[in-house]
């Protein structure tokens, strides 16, 4: 289903919705504007109207009915791919994977910017610039909506923070919100058109009012509905509703979940009582039928029916012919001890899709000793130590609502030992300890202490303390779902068997009110009652564990609230943990430094975890967790051909950075890690990565070091400088030198930066207007590269704005067009860059329009933000559009 083909069908269709929509009573208006469930929407049978089922993304979809599901790349992966062809062959897998799940619209994709490295749910967002960030976008959204599945985008707007997310105010001035934060969500609407958009928790303090997002008229229904003229279905995030009239005026369209919360228990009165009009209902109503008639879940009178569509992702092997039910593989859990584990699964035909993503997003930060690839041709068997905790146990993807079952895995050590030439040795370590909280306890120890049965003891009690029911469970997940909702705690007990010499640590992290146990001794408390609000901040899904230490066997107690949380269900959350008797944390590391002295080369793969790196909570600090650093030192001081891989969403600090060769930045890089990596590291695939954010080199230089609102309110006051347009105001306000505190901060790595496999040289660039008939006059840079290096290469050529002197204060430069290009080596090619219009303008607050300032602009092209190569020049005259015979 194309885009023109939707549009087509959105003209003829809507009198025919128009009509439909005449026939709905109050009532039926009113259940269509509130969910029916977690992820559907209501049903009218009698207009064959079916229900819209939505499922979370963005790094894969999820469906509502259990299974497992491809695991893409983090999105900041994506983008750092730089790739438009990559992003809409993932926008048709995007489609593929939904019509797999019975999934109508993916939640996706999150177009808010990293305003701040410390960001939660930094690695669920494109980039720290706005024109990156809407390329990508609109390539994914665009291939996915074509094949007949919604996209919805999120979140609407300025929604850029975890801390207190459901409550802070964002507050930004007209521009900075014009030019950097809504820029995205506009290219959407005027380019693709997106089905749905998601609007925020947080609220907005800008366009000369102060309110919930969902509730903020100016920039819901003046500017997104009416200026832009979207047609789409404004939802709210899951349970952010939290009034009825000034979200129906507002501009909200549907509440999610239903069918309580807000609008579920009091729309209809409110109708009823005439404090809503029921023709104020029209309008969302109407953009409901048109996103089920889009999605196929509504099928009108001499149209034609759902939208079965065959899917193709492209070159690489990706999705092809049609998509049929049933998954490939099944998810396997991590191994809890050092061992090399093999893949999990059988490789669907997504795979390759995801690992070409996966391995062109690799970065290559510095390459000083030409390690990568570690072989060449003909090369001799290698010895490879393989070393750190995400050598052995990946973060394959961040935490929070875009978490999926994965189809399979697949890690390092078994790639690695695959790929490499025959006879190589591949020893793998973890070294180091990343994780606070020790492994899963397997329940294969415990008994039941009341029957003697292998497993726990599982009892529901009252608000009295009185027991409702109890069992012995044979198997624990972490959770205890669907409790019946007349239960106040669970308390879990059993005997655990520590026949290893030494000693175990064990414990159990939770939420809420809550006392644990062991042998007898209390171990943890908690008094705070908590409901959505804890779903929301995702803090039940990391909990740490207070721990005690034991032998021989322990007796584990513990009581657990029940979490009441509407439109969630109700549960228990315990993770039992358990840590066995093993080396010291110095022993690890001498063991790790013993095999890197030994080997030909030593990989170290250090990074994030899930405990670091989620939806509902910021960072403090940009430290790698855990003693990761400490053996980086030490494997470097003991092999100086080392390579290290960062397994990393948003930016950590690399403190070691100058003293080690080879360093790869590889992402979160969902079920296709380890097969992308082993491409890379051998020479399968170009790591032609550019980094979509800015690397900084000390915390105390991030320009906005953290995401914590004062008084309830987040201040913009960097305004348009976001991300790297702040390092360049400083670098340019103070020239760096050679030590940051006698000039301006330097960044690790700046925005854009990745060396790949060979070596460009820029010998030309020419701008040109075009023009046709029905479009205003665009702006292309023609640039010339050569690849001087012995390999083929890919090259991100990158194309920055540098505004007239005088005029409206503007960042130093921005991205202006990008492109990339494949090259062979020693060869030539000249790259179309396309520079839209709009990176010219600024918004005029008075005028309340887009405006070009006259005068000579500077546009610089180069490999990154740092790293121009030729400079062009481009005059507007005053009272003239761009093109207009400017020079």
């Amino acid at each position: 289903m194309s885009s023109q083909t939707v549009a087509t069908q959105d003209v003829t269709s809507e009198p025919e919705l128009l009509r439909l929509l005449s026939e709905l009573s109050a009532e039926e208006k009113v259940s269509l504007v509130v969910g029916a469930s977690m992820w559907t929407t209501t049903a009218v049978p009698r207009l064959g109207l079916e229900p819209v089922v939505m499922s979370d993304g963005p790094v894969g979809v999820r469906g509502s009915g259990g299974g497992t599901s491809a695991m893409f790349p983090a999105p900041s992966a994506l983008a750092a791919t730089w790739d438009l062809d990559l992003a809409r062959r993932s926008g048709v897998l995007f489609a593929a994977e939904a019509r797999r799940h019975g999934v109508d619209v993916v939640l996706a994709p999150q177009v808010n910017l990293q305003r701040t490295p410390v960001g939660g749910r930094h690695f669920e967002c494109y980039s720290e610039d706005p024109h990156l960030t809407a390329e990508i976008a609109v390539a994914l959204v665009g291939a996915t909506q074509e094949q007949g599945v919604g996209m919805c985008v999120k979140h609407y707007v300025a929604n850029d923070s975890e801390t207190e997310r459901t409550r802070y105010l964002a507050r930004l001035d007209e521009r900075t919100l014009r030019e950097a934060y809504l820029a995205p969500f506009e290219r959407l609407v005027r380019d693709v058109n997106p089905w749905s958009v998601m609007g925020a928790y947080n609220g907005a303090d800008t366009e000369g009012v102060a309110a919930p997002l969902l509730e903020h008229r100016p920039l819901v229904v003046d500017l997104l509905k009416e200026e832009w003229g979207y047609d789409g279905l404004f939802v709210s995030d899951w349970v952010a509703t939290q009034s009825v009239v000034p979200a129906v005026r507002g501009g909200l369209d549907l509440q999610m979940p239903g069918p309580d919360g807000a609008w579920g228990d009091g729309l209809l009165d409110a109708v009823r009582s005439g404090e809503v009009a029921e023709s104020e209902l029209d309008d969302k109503v109407l953009r409901l039928l048109r996103l089920a008639r889009r999605t196929g879940r509504l099928v009108l009178p001499g149209t034609a029916g759902g939208a079965s569509v065959g899917f193709s992702v492209g070159s690489a092997g990706g999705v092809t012919g049609g998509v049929t039910g049933g998954v490939a593989g099944a998810l396997h859990a991590v191994p809890d001890q050092v061992t090399a584990a093999p893949s999990s699964g059988a490789a669907a035909p997504s795979a390759a899709l995801l690992r070409e993503v996966a391995a062109r997003s690799v970065v290559v930060l510095k390459d000083d000793a030409g390690l990568v690839p570690l072989v060449s041709e003909g090369a001799r068997p290698l010895r490879v130590a393989l070393l750190g905790p995400a050598a052995v146990e990946p973060f394959f993807q961040g935490g929070g609502s875009s978490f999926v079952e994965p189809d399979r895995l697949t890690y390092p050590a078994a790639e690695l030992r695959a790929a490499l030439p025959q006879g190589s040795e591949v020893t793998l370590l973890a070294g180091a300890r990343a994780l606070r909280n020790p492994p899963e306890l397997d329940v294969d120890r415990c008994t039941d202490p009341v029957t003697g049965e292998p497993g726990l003891r599982v009892t529901l009690l009252a608000a009295d303390g009185g027991v409702l029911e109890e069992h012995t469970a044979t198997a624990w997940t972490g959770w205890l779902q669907d409790v019946r909702p007349d239960a106040d705690a669970v308390r879990l007990r059993a005997t655990v068997t520590l026949g290893e010499p030494g000693t175990h640590e064990l414990g159990v992290g939770t939420v809420g009110v809550h006392r644990v146990l062991v042998d007898g001794a209390e171990v943890a408390t908690g008094s705070t009652v908590v409901n959505e609000d804890v779903v929301l901040s995702s803090g039940h899904n990391h909990p740490i564990a207070a721990l005690a230490e034991a032998d021989g066997t322990a007796g584990l107690d513990a009581t657990l609230q029940v979490v009441h949380a509407v439109g969630y269900g109700h549960f228990v959350r315990a993770a039992l943990v358990h840590r066995l008797p093993g080396p010291s944390v110095e022993e690890e590391l001498a063991g790790a430094v013993e095999a890197a002295a030994t080997a030909d080369v030593a990989v170290v793969l250090v990074g994030t975890t899930a405990e670091v790196e989620s939806e509902g909570y910021d960072r403090p600090d940009l430290d790698l967790p855990g003693n990761q650093d400490e053996l980086v030192r030490r494997v470097v001081a003991a092999n100086p051909r080392t390579v290290v891989v960062v397994n990393a969403g948003a930016p950590v600090l690399l403190p070691w950075l100058a003293e080690v060769p080879t360093v790869l930045w590889g992402w979160l890089a969902g079920q296709e890690a380890g097969t992308a990596l082993a491409d890379v590291l051998t020479g399968a695939t170009e790591p032609s990565g550019r980094l979509p954010w800015t690397l900084p080199a000390r915390f105390e230089d991030v320009p906005v070091p953290h995401a914590r609102p004062v008084d309830g309110v987040v201040d913009y006051t960097e305004g348009t400088d976001v991300g790297y347009r702040a390092w360049e105001r400083r670098l340019a306000a103070a020239p760096a030198a050679g030590d940051a505190a006698d000039g301006a901060p330097v960044p690790a790595a700046p925005f854009g930066h990745g060396l790949g496999w060979t070596t460009w040289e820029y010998e030309d660039a020419v701008l040109a207007w075009g023009q046709s008939h029905d479009a205003p006059a665009t702006l292309t840079a023609y640039v010339t590269v050569r690849n001087t290096g012995p390999r083929a290469g890919r090259e991100v050529v990158q194309v920055y704005v540098e505004a007239p002197d005088g005029g409206p204060s503007r960042p130093v430069r921005w991205l202006g067009g990008f492109a990339v290009a494949d090259v062979p080596a020693m060869g030539s090619a000249t790259v179309r860059v396309p520079v839209p219009t709009r990176a010219l303008q600024v918004w005029d607050p008075q005028a309340k329009g887009w405006t070009t300032p006259p005068g000579t602009y500077r546009l610089r092209t180069g490999r990154s933000v740092a790293d121009l190569r030729l400079t062009n020049e481009l005059t507007v005259r005053p009272g003239e559009e761009p093109g207009a015979g400017n020079q």
